[in-house]
């Protein structure tokens, strides 16, 4: 699902939709060149707006790898809340059955190439089931 929560979708640019679908398939494989092949050389990553931010692609692939999670313990719908020239703003929901559930905001700053330069997601969890 890709677009507007509020039912009028917002198609993804070609560039976003690649990102994303890299994303995607980087998070179901835990595959370090999928990940690393997301972010530019000195990216930034912040798994939370006020979190020690990973530096570096080195540090962001290392940081992915130590936190990963496992294929098929989770699903992720996502759509465009905004995007212009350089950046972003998608929404989703991750999805853990065994676990909870957690509303997203992912804010993606890109480099010219279409790598991310600066990753920062805000997440928000949710009773599971709600």
């Amino acid at each position: 699902m890709h677009g507007k929560a509020d039912g009028e979708r917002t198609a993804p640019s070609e560039r976003l939709a690649e990102w994303m679908a890299g994303y995607l398939r980087a998070w179901r494989g835990n595959d370090a060149d999928e990940i690393g092949a997301l972010f530019s050389d000195d990216a930034v990553y912040l798994t939370a707006p006020d979190a020690e931010p990973r530096r570096g692609r080195e540090a962001i692939v290392a940081g992915w790898l130590e936190d990963a999670d496992a294929p098929g313990e989770w699903s992720f719908d996502w759509w465009v809340l905004h995007e212009a020239p350089g950046v972003a703003f998608v929404q989703g929901r991750t999805e853990y059955p065994a676990e909870r559930d957690y509303l997203n905001l992912w804010v993606i700053r890109f480099a010219d190439d279409g790598r991310a330069d600066e990753f920062t997601e805000w997440y928000l969890a949710r009773p599971h089931g709600a």
